[in-house]
């Protein structure tokens, strides 16, 4: 892949990072475990569990926005480190969004075949909380689709050094 295709995809992964940040930020700065319950009688463990796959997400998120911003600074762009950067992005932002830690949600596979959306939850939660993921999993899927080629292309480089 091209210099100038990698650079075009730190830029994008960097405004989509910045709007993720942003929407998480926004929403885990005003939601609370009792605001939470009060919306929604539910599972108090659950709902910190979403709580803190949220925060883990916001944290890769935050990270990832701070390397495309390093990558993209370079006077001279460097390729590898941008590629690098991007697949670590995939595997930390959109693995966590996707398949969270504690498993709290996960990804319905025969979604894209009924229209509806691809993220279920274990357990029935508060609107919010489905509003927030719903807001979120196109902007994730999108990227995911644009990165999904350092997924074998980056590892497939890795093995061809090693040996």
């Amino acid at each position: 892949m091209g210099n100038l295709m990698v650079k075009t995809q730190v830029e994008e992964v960097k405004v989509f990072l910045d709007s993720s940040v942003k929407t998480l930020e926004c929403y885990l700065n005003d939601i609370t475990i009792s605001s939470l319950l009060s919306e929604k009688e539910g599972d108090k463990a659950y709902y910190k569990g979403i709580i803190s796959n949220l925060r883990r997400l916001l944290v890769y998120c935050e990270e990832g926005l701070d390397a495309c911003v390093i990558v993209a600074q370079n006077t001279s762009f460097n390729k590898a480190a941008a590629e690098k950067t991007l697949y670590k992005i995939y595997h930390q932002c959109i693995d966590e969004f996707f398949a969270p830690k504690y498993d709290l949600w996960y990804e319905d596979s025969r979604a894209a075949y009924t229209g509806k959306n691809a993220i279920s939850f274990r357990e029935e939660v508060p609107r919010s909380i489905q509003l927030l993921i719903a807001q979120l999993e196109e902007k994730f899927q999108h990227i995911r689709e644009e990165l999904e080629y350092y997924e074998t292309d980056y590892r497939t480089k890795m093995m061809q050094s090693k040996g």
